[in-house]
């Protein structure tokens, strides 16, 4: 059984929940303050025979869960029901992306980041026969998704990269190529294919050393330059620019020298990210269909049972019963001589 999120970017909607929990909350400290202006609170709530705190708490939270039956509904989740067995001809792909902040430097827009996972998902509609993985690495290298023909996964993994995801920050290229490496089918010798995509930026040493072990167990190496070799300052939390300990704004460059001699000695390409995403797509592309290629199948869910309609169902009704539940029992303002 396999659960997905046939439409994920919706789930971001989720992070609205927080919002609505902050003004919840500022609503109620602003009405017991209010309430505390006028008078003694007790005496104050008594004046007004039908106010009722539960209510008003019982109608956000019917709120609050029709917003998250809405979210996930809308992200339609789907249940795998069927597997086949499909025979393909190709090689193994594993992508390396680089993670770290430097990449949300803007000098391509809109930033490194966003630039090379639209990359990456124009490059999964020329390797539809290949199998991919997804290794992600700043200050270290993780492997975010194994080797599969699920490309519906791997969209749905490449759409959760962020530059938060690894806290250690840095370019461990060498990191990356030895998990990358290790992702592979150690009892080949080829049909191995290593694309990166990094700025090349603050990289580690000891990167050479892994490319000459992964070129032994037959991998051939692209990478991807991604930003200008002029550079572009970094943006920081507050809106601003980020500085070094001297107070100047920090630069990052493109290092272009050390991802084409990577390239070079992987027997692979090295290929400049600019405005035109295709022409380096289709560079790609073609250098991984020089290779020499095999056959193998894998299984794979085709069918899927959706169930956002469940989901929405729930959402509509809690909207419609807090339309019906009153915010106080009754509007009647009473006498402040009765409330005494």
């Amino acid at each position: 059984m396999m659960l997905r999120f046939q439409h994920s970017e919706y789930l971001w909607a989720l992070a609205l929940l927080i919002v609505l929990l902050l003004a919840f909350i500022g609503v109620a400290v602003w009405r017991r303050g209010t309430i505390k202006k006028i008078g003694d609170p007790g005496m104050v709530e008594r004046m007004f025979k039908g106010y009722s705190r539960r209510l008003f708490t019982l109608k956000f939270l019917l709120v609050f869960l029709a917003f998250f039956f809405g979210a996930v509904g809308l992200a339609n989740i789907q249940k795998g029901t069927r597997q086949e067995k499909i025979t393909r001809k190709g090689v193994d792909v594993v992508i390396a992306l680089d993670v770290s902040k430097s990449m949300l430097a803007t000098d391509i827009a809109p930033d490194r980041l966003t630039r090379s996972k639209q990359l990456i998902t124009k490059l999964l509609e020329k390797l539809s026969n290949d199998r991919v993985g997804l290794v992600v690495f700043a200050g270290n290298a993780y492997l975010q998704m194994p080797l599969t023909v699920d490309y519906s996964a791997a969209r749905m993994y490449l759409s959760s990269v962020t530059p938060d995801m690894i806290p250690t920050q840095g370019t461990a290229i060498a990191e990356a190529i030895q998990v990358s490496n290790n992702a592979f089918n150690k009892k080949e010798r080829k049909h191995k294919a290593l694309i990166i995509i990094s700025d090349g930026e603050d990289h580690d040493e000891g990167a050479m050393s892994q490319v000459d072990a992964a070129k032994e167990s037959g991998v051939m190496i692209s990478t991807v330059g991604v930003g200008s070799p002029t550079g572009s300052p970094l943006p920081d939390a507050n809106g601003g620019y980020k500085k070094d300990n001297q107070g100047n704004t920090v630069i990052s460059k493109l290092n272009e020298e050390e991802l084409t001699k990577i390239a070079n000695a992987g027997n692979g390409i090295y290929v400049h990210l600019d405005n035109n995403t295709d022409d380096v797509v289709n560079a790609l592309a073609n250098r991984i269909d020089e290779m020499e290629q095999k056959t193998f199948g894998d299984r794979v869910f085709t069918d899927y049972n959706s169930y956002f309609q469940y989901f929405l169902g729930i959402c509509l009704l809690l909207i419609v019963i807090e339309y019906f539940v009153p915010g106080v029992k009754n509007f009647r303002l009473i006498d402040r001589t009765e409330a005494i």
